[in-house]
């Protein structure tokens, strides 16, 4: 689905233009509508509505799925993306700043042991992937190249979470990714069969401090599309792993 659809902006403006051009052949009803639905919308072109969503999605992802310090297990990091394609398996400068801070959490957290496996998944359509350039990074980070391993076929967190099952074995799984995208990941590595906890690496939560907070900005437009990217995202994964329905008239097979 394109990303331009879970926009504020790209609602609160054909919103308003039917409500100017069809206002007075609207219903009393109608005109409230639009008017609840327009003040939503700009809430959520504002960081103190966009944190409010943001503060929603993280509680998706419950306190006790965190790891705890003595857990041990495979490390799992899901790449964020790029912001270009990159030229060179070195090209790092095309990550995305998520990418840069996963991939940061993940090897602070290997080196706290000195040991393990840390898997890194992430494929995407272009030529050089994801997680062949976040290894090379890894590697430039002090982690050991026999302690890397790599995911690059997977174009989804849902493909990420059972392209990995197979090799995670039924260890326990640490999963590190964005605040955000804390509940969609944990979902998918649990619907796969995995046995997952995962690393706290903060909040994306920014208290309110001020009246900025009531000024419509690029930055909380952006935080609400992503907010509503991973609430539609969660809401797919879940309506995917219902069991199919039995045919109306058609008994249910045996098993």
């Amino acid at each position: 689905m394109p990303y331009f659809l879970f926009s504020p902006i790209a609602w609160a403006v054909p919103l308003l233009l039917v409500m100017l051009v069809a206002w007075r052949r609207l219903a009393r009803g109608w005109r409230i509508a639009g008017i609840a639905t327009g003040a939503l919308l700009l809430l959520a072109c504002m960081p103190i509505g966009a944190n409010a969503l943001e503060r929603l999605l993280e509680a998706l992802a419950p306190r006790g799925a965190m790891c705890a310090v003595a857990d041990e297990g495979p490390i799992v990091v899901l790449a964020g993306g790029f912001e270009h394609a990159p030229r060179r398996e070195d090209d790092y400068a095309a990550f995305t700043l998520e990418s840069w801070d996963r991939l940061r959490a993940a090897t602070e957290l290997w080196h706290r042991r000195g040991d393990g496996v840390l898997w890194i998944t992430g494929g995407g359509p272009l030529r050089i992937k994801e997680s062949t350039v976040l290894a090379r990074l890894a590697a430039d980070w002090q982690v050991p190249p026999a302690a890397i391993r790599t995911e690059a076929r997977s174009t989804s967190t849902w493909e990420s979470a059972f392209a990995l099952a197979p090799a995670l074995g039924g260890r326990r799984a640490r999963l590190v990714t964005s605040p955000w995208h804390r509940a969609r990941a944990l979902y998918a590595f649990r619907r796969a069969g995995v046995e997952a906890c995962l690393h706290d690496t903060g909040s994306d939560v920014v208290p309110f401090d001020g009246i900025g907070h009531l000024v419509p900005q690029a930055s909380a437009i952006a935080k609400s599309e992503t907010v509503l990217y991973e609430l539609v995202g969660l809401a797919w994964y879940r309506m995917r792993a219902l069991p199919p329905r039995a045919e109306v008239g058609r008994p249910a097979a045996s098993e």
